[in-house]
């Protein structure tokens, strides 16, 4: 029994490629995808629009995440961070306080621990 024989096709949900294929219209009909192993959680894809717009999914597996990128009209995966990929991102507005959480909404903070 080969190795290919063994493995199941891969089964991309309709949400999920509805979604990203959502993103990939809204941000310049293209985007790039940087798959990020996140353990047991599966793997993260962070996707850059061509406008500079970040959007992520995370799936199972790297051969899911791998499946979605060959699946997406659109969508090419890069290797990893480089610096003209990270040149063109521009998280969309808010972002930093969606990232923040409760802290965002802070209006006095404490000195930190090295001020005096």
């Amino acid at each position: 029994m080969s190795a290919q024989a063994a493995t199941a096709p891969v089964q991309l949900s309709g949400s999920l490629v509805d979604s990203v294929k959502g993103f990939v219209a809204e941000h310049g009909g293209s985007a790039t995808a940087v798959l990020q192993p996140i353990g047991r959680a599966g793997v993260r894809v962070t996707l850059v629009g061509s406008d500079g717009v970040l959007g992520d999914r995370v799936v199972d597996d790297l051969a899911t995440a791998k499946e979605l990128v060959e699946t997406i009209d659109g969508l090419t995966e890069a290797d990893e961070w480089d610096r003209e990929l990270i040149s063109v991102v521009t998280p969309r507005k808010g972002h930093w306080a969606k990232m923040a959480g409760w802290v965002a909404r802070q209006t006095r903070f404490p000195k930190a621990r090295n001020e005096n």
